[in-house]
């Protein structure tokens, strides 16, 4: 065949043995530079390989890239991208925001963290913290929050080898913020503390964790503290409530924080806290605020958040931050002008927290007696016995809180997950209904298959809503523990039971309905300090025949110690009415000594 001018040898072989076969190359052959890339650049790393791979450029005679003739081959007549390609360039500009990169090493599942991350380490001029490390069926992932690191790392793809001689591909990209949800272990707890009390100005009563991933001591030591992980902030919190209490001055700035969820306790833990610096993150609304403004802090830094740009007017910006913290005196490093206040003569108290409001005697007599009945067989083994007080056609219902941005089932309340009706979260009207159990039968057999419990039931706290003399409703707030677990996890719940009255003269249930919560720092520190009365696995109707628990509960009625309602019950022969009424009588004669009152 004659060979056509101006394509050389190899050109006119090539046509010879048909031009059909690269025609949707435009008439040239596949780049196996491009193929060999695509397989994630596997590729050992020899001379012979090289050379033949110089033979092609990526881009055809004509001056052409190959995307753009694709672009023109779906129609494109100007050869340009496809169009979903600004979707990804917003989107990748949106992540960027972040300043987090995801790193990805294809083929790398089949090295050791360790190796892989130590090679990577030694061939980056950047040092960099890997966040998050996991494996998918062949690639491994980590996180960066530097665009820096995510530039070198990219810089250095294919330049290094592995044992084998192969050549590693490093591909980068934006991303959100990751979501890790591993647990510190004690001995990551451990050189935390240790981290945290080097930082620590006894002085000053200041401690410094200001850019805590790249502290050199905890990347020694493999640990990255991320404080938007809860597991790191709570541990952070449980240091500081245990060792420096007195903390005046907390510095978390440079920590990549966006949200302040885990931080809610921190007026808890640091009651003393005066100045705080969350300089140099990525708070992007005021509202955040509100999760520490329990705080009275006099000194704040933001400066660095996307919340100082998103408020323009610095006296809005000063109106929204004051508004959290009254008490502030300087934001910013820049001295606020005083408060305004108003001079009142007279100081204004709130009025005395109240404890439980049951109304009238009676009504509370029979409240609290139902109630320690109740809960001595909710608490035993079998709870069967509860088939006694609810009503044939009565209703129960359960929900937990929905915390933003963690999945519910695998929180610290996940046992009761899937039992939540929780309608914040559900949108689902079928399975709305579905999560409300109807029938007396079906509302035992669904509590008797929820955890195993212990009441404390000092810590309850009893209001009656509405009462009239055929319904009576009242709320019962206080801590239970569950039991089996290893720490034996203190619980907080709400309960709202509905009553009618029943043919021996107690109450029947008609409604039911309980949210449970984790307990605050207060109410596990007050949970069980009395010791707890052992409940009885007797059904309902017997269990006023057991002593120690009808002591319990006329001590509650009463407001006397233990001893003083040991003897009042006593002395009417167990009989909890007729000794709430001789109570009763006495107390308004003014016959009860003030010693029956100290506790």
């Amino acid at each position: 065949m004659k060979k056509r001018k101006g394509r050389g040898p190899f050109r006119a072989k090539m046509y010879s043995e048909g031009p059909h076969k690269y025609r949707n190359r435009g008439g040239y052959p596949p780049n196996p530079r491009s193929r060999l890339d695509d397989e994630d650049g596997d590729v050992p790393m020899s001379d012979a390989h090289d050379s033949f791979r110089l033979r092609f450029t990526p881009y055809g005679r004509g001056g052409r890239r190959r995307d753009e003739r694709q672009g023109r081959d779906r129609g494109n007549s100007h050869g340009n991208a496809p169009r979903d390609s600004s979707h990804h360039d917003r989107t990748d500009a949106r992540d960027e925001k972040s300043g987090w990169f995801k790193v990805t090493i294809p083929h790398g599942k089949k090295y050791t963290e360790e190796w892989l991350v130590g090679l990577l380490r030694n061939a980056s001029p950047i040092p960099f913290a890997p966040v998050g490390y996991h494996c998918d069926h062949t690639r491994a992932h980590f996180y960066v929050d530097d665009s820096a690191v995510a530039k070198a790392l990219k810089h250095i793809s294919r330049t290094i080898t592995d044992r084998e001689n192969f050549k590693i591909t490093i591909l980068t990209r934006p991303c959100p913020p990751p979501v890790v949800t591993k647990d510190m272990t004690d001995e990551e707890i451990e050189h935390f503390k240790n981290c945290m009390q080097k930082r620590y100005d006894g002085a000053q009563q200041a401690m410094d964790l200001s850019a805590l991933l790249t502290d050199p001591d905890l990347i020694a030591n493999n640990i990255y503290i991320i404080m938007n992980r809860k597991s790191c902030m709570q541990s952070m919190l449980q240091i500081i409530e245990e060792n420096v209490p007195e903390l005046l001055s907390l510095d978390l700035s440079n920590n990549k924080i966006y949200k302040l969820d885990y931080m809610s306790e921190i007026h808890l833990k640091a009651p003393n806290l005066k100045m705080l610096n969350l300089s140099g993150n990525i708070l992007k609304s005021e509202t955040e605020l509100d999760k520490i403004k329990g705080l009275k802090l006099e000194m704040l830094w933001l400066d660095g958040n996307p919340l100082c740009t998103r408020i323009k007017d610095q006296r809005t910006y000063i109106s929204v931050i004051r508004e959290r913290f009254p008490k502030l005196l300087r934001l910013d490093g820049n001295e606020l002008p005083p408060p305004i206040t108003f001079d009142v003569e007279t100081p204004t108290t709130l009025p005395p927290c109240k404890g439980s409001y049951l109304s009238t005697d009676d009504i509370k007599a029979l409240v609290l007696r139902f109630l320690q009945q109740y809960y001595a067989c909710y608490d035993c083994e079998d709870r069967q016995g509860l088939l006694n007080v609810y009503h044939d056609e009565a209703a129960c219902s359960l929900s937990i809180p929905n915390p933003p941005g963690q999945n519910p089932s695998r929180s610290s309340l996940g046992e009761y997950f899937s039992s939540s009706r929780n309608v914040k979260r559900l949108r689902d009207p079928t399975l709305r209904f579905k999560l409300i159990k109807h029938k007396r039968l079906n509302v035992v057999s669904f509590l008797n298959g929820l955890p195993r419990t212990q009441h404390d039931l000092n810590s309850f706290v009893v209001d009656i809503n509405a009462q009239s003399n055929t319904l009576l409703c009242f709320v019962v707030n206080g801590v239970f523990k569950v039991e089996g677990q290893s720490n034996e996890t203190v619980r907080a719940f709400s309960r709202v039971f509905i009553a009618v009255p029943g043919v021996d003269g107690g109450l029947l249930l008609v409604n039911d309905e309980q949210f449970i919560r984790n307990a605050s720092t207060e109410e596990i520190r007050k949970a069980f300090a009395t010791p707890a009365p052992t409940p009885s696995s007797s059904p309902v109707p017997v269990l006023a025949q057991v002593p120690q628990e009808m002591v319990q509960a006329f001590t509650l009625f009463s407001g006397m110690n233990a001893e003083w309602s040991q003897k009042c019950l006593q002395d009417n022969g167990w009989d909890f009415e007729q000794s709430a009424q001789i109570f009763m009588k006495l107390k308004t004669e003014g016959k009860i000594p003030s010693v029956a009152f100290i506790k």
